[in-house]
């Protein structure tokens, strides 16, 4: 604080006293209390603000763009190629969702084939095996808001009720 002005840190000083007598947070009974909550308060605000302002449009569209696909709304090519010998080994062409099991060394690919049809496939990956997954057309995605898809059956899933009166045994 050498380095300041005397101008300076008397505009700090007011400006911390105005903070003070205009922030009341909770009931603290010491002064002790009052400054920490404050720099409690002020650095959770500035957390915030660093958060959310790392957020780049492109990540933010990447993100719509990912979930516009996972809903079956963008239509993809999927190639399956050999690496070594350059020959295609299967493609498939819809609005379809990837999803890459590590686990198991395999794409599961899940295509949307009509109002409530889906076909899935498992493609397994090798060395010399991988694939290109290409967007046939674009799609306009908000580079501004995230989007957020809320489905209430994940939550309430359908349950299947088997009686031992449905059995024919």
């Amino acid at each position: 604080m050498s380095d300041w002005t005397h101008n300076e840190r008397t505009s700090i000083g007011v400006a911390a006293l105005h903070i003070r007598n205009a922030v009341t947070i909770g009931n603290p009974t010491t002064e002790r209390e009052i400054t920490m909550k404050r720099y409690v308060a002020v650095l959770i605000g500035l957390v915030l603000v660093f958060v959310t302002g790392c957020v780049s449009q492109a990540d933010t569209v990447s993100k719509n763009l990912s979930t516009a696909a996972e809903e079956f709304e963008i239509s993809r090519r999927i190639v399956m190629f050999n690496g070594i010998t350059d020959n295609y080994l299967l493609s498939i062409e819809g609005r379809c969702s990837i999803e890459v099991d590590a686990a198991d060394n395999q794409l599961e690919v899940t295509c949307k084939v009509g109002k409530d049809a889906f076909e899935k496939h498992f493609l397994g990956l090798s060395d010399n095996v991988s694939y290109l997954v290409e967007q046939l057309k674009p799609v306009d995605a908000n580079e501004f808001r995230t989007r957020v898809v809320f489905r209430p059956e994940t939550i309430l899933p359908d349950v299947d009720l088997k009686t031992s009166s449905n059995d024919n045994s």
